[in-house]
């Protein structure tokens, strides 16, 4: 499946706190045929998010958000099973081991690479 087809009619969470990131992350899966849900710059934010979003086939999670930790995030998303990305210009190695498995991205976002990591 090449990722334009992973992305088409799924609905994405994003979870990043700078603008222009965000937009060009928005900008990239919306032309993939994807619906983004936000983008919310802070935790709460995405947690509101969540709980007001019926229908969620993915997220794509910035780690820090001004110096806020997302993990809060990533727990109520996979309680409700919906798969989960990294996006970061972190190394790995900060990431807690109980998140390890979680897949990755470098920044800046590759759309071709996370799509494919998050739905496989």
């Amino acid at each position: 499946m090449n990722p334009d087809q992973a992305l088409a009619g799924r609905r994405i969470l994003l979870v990043e706190d700078d603008f222009i990131i965000a937009d060009d992350v928005a900008a990239a899966f919306g032309s993939a045929g994807a619906e983004v849900v936000g983008p919310a710059a802070t935790p709460r934010k995405a947690l509101e998010l969540i709980k007001q979003t019926e229908r969620l086939d993915g997220a794509m999670l910035d780690i820090n958000l001004q110096g806020d930790l997302v993990y809060a995030v990533v727990d109520a998303l996979q309680a409700r099973g919906v798969p989960v990305i990294f996006a970061s210009g972190y190394d790995r190695s900060a990431i807690p081991e109980r998140y390890a498995d979680i897949p990755f991205c470098e920044k800046p976002v590759d759309r071709a690479r996370c799509a494919k990591d998050l739905f496989r």
